[in-house]
């Protein structure tokens, strides 16, 4: 499935690899919401975002397509195939269709141009690389893989470093992450990295140490593709609830009220990562509170 759309001189294509449960009910998932936003909203969480017969929060995996500037530019990429991941098993071993999604949006893996991920999660790098034979390699063979180097240094697992997920992330900066490093594509970045004259990414910390966002401008249109500053568009009613994957929780509402103050000031379109259903949201505000305006046409 595809859908798509322009703004400005940038086309902007969804390409998904899953929709479903991600096994998780929104108290969980969303330790600081409140119980009765999710129930006094529920007419249109439901169901998809939230399932009503098991109570499971559902999400989107997808990788957001920008043709700009002549580039063709993947945001973020998903899950993979094939991947061994013990302490993530709704990620384990997919065998998805996603390589597929994208040639029937019109995206040959040697014409990627640029492969941006927001930040290195499990469920943003998992196309960086394929299995071929007992190796693996880089998907997308003639991209310049852009990561923050804030979450490459933070996921090397030499640094030792503690994490929220535990052994959640494991084997993710081993199988996607160092061998397109490796065959010397990365760019890692630092204080901000300007793609072309329609795109450019920022820091967003809090939900991973270099969780970035990446801010397309081009003519009167405005977007903002924010990674996993929300999961849920009930974070946008609640904007200091973390999901509970947030390594500084405080740190991450700081930067969700910062970046839903700009779209809504400037009238941009806002592109989590992970949303089903109309994909991406106008968002609107009243002093330091923030509602819904009007959902994006993907379908």
């Amino acid at each position: 499935m595809t859908d798509t759309i322009q703004l400005g001189d940038v086309t902007v294509t969804r390409v998904w690899e899953y929709y479903g449960a991600v096994e998780m009910a929104p108290e969980v998932f969303f330790p600081g919401n409140s119980e009765q936003v999710w129930a006094d909203n529920a007419d249109w969480l439901q169901p998809t975002f939230l399932d009503p017969a098991t109570r499971v929060v559902n999400s989107a995996i997808q990788t957001w397509v920008l043709r700009s500037g002549g580039r063709t530019i993947l945001i973020d990429t998903g899950v993979g195939n094939h991947k061994e991941r013990p302490y993530a098993q709704v990620w384990a071993h997919h065998d998805s269709d996603f390589l597929a999604n994208l040639a029937r949006a019109g995206v040959r893996t040697a014409e990627v141009d640029v492969v941006v991920n927001t930040h290195l999660h499990i469920d943003h790098v998992g196309w960086n690389t394929h299995l071929h034979g007992r190796n693996w390699v880089p998907t997308f063979p003639n991209a310049t893989y852009v990561m923050p180097k804030a979450d490459f240094d933070f996921w090397n697992p030499d640094n030792n470093n503690a994490t929220v997920l535990g052994r959640g992330n494991q084997n993710v900066f081993e199988d996607s992450v160092i061998p397109v490093h490796q065959a010397g594509q990365t760019l890692l970045w630092e204080d901000s990295h300007r793609l072309d004259e329609n795109l450019v990414l920022e820091p967003a910390p809090g939900h991973t140490p270099g969780s970035s966002v990446l801010t397309l401008t081009s003519g009167t249109d405005r977007a903002l593709f924010v990674g996993d500053l929300v999961h849920s568009p009930v974070q946008v009613l609640e904007p200091d609830a973390n999901s509970c994957f947030c390594e500084d929780p405080v740190a991450a509402a700081t930067t969700r009220r910062r970046l839903l103050g700009w779209a809504a000031d400037h009238n941009a379109l806002v592109v989590p990562a992970h949303f089903p259903g109309g994909g991406a949201l106008e968002v609107t505000r009243d002093a330091d509170r923030f509602a819904i305006k009007d959902w994006a046409p993907f379908r």
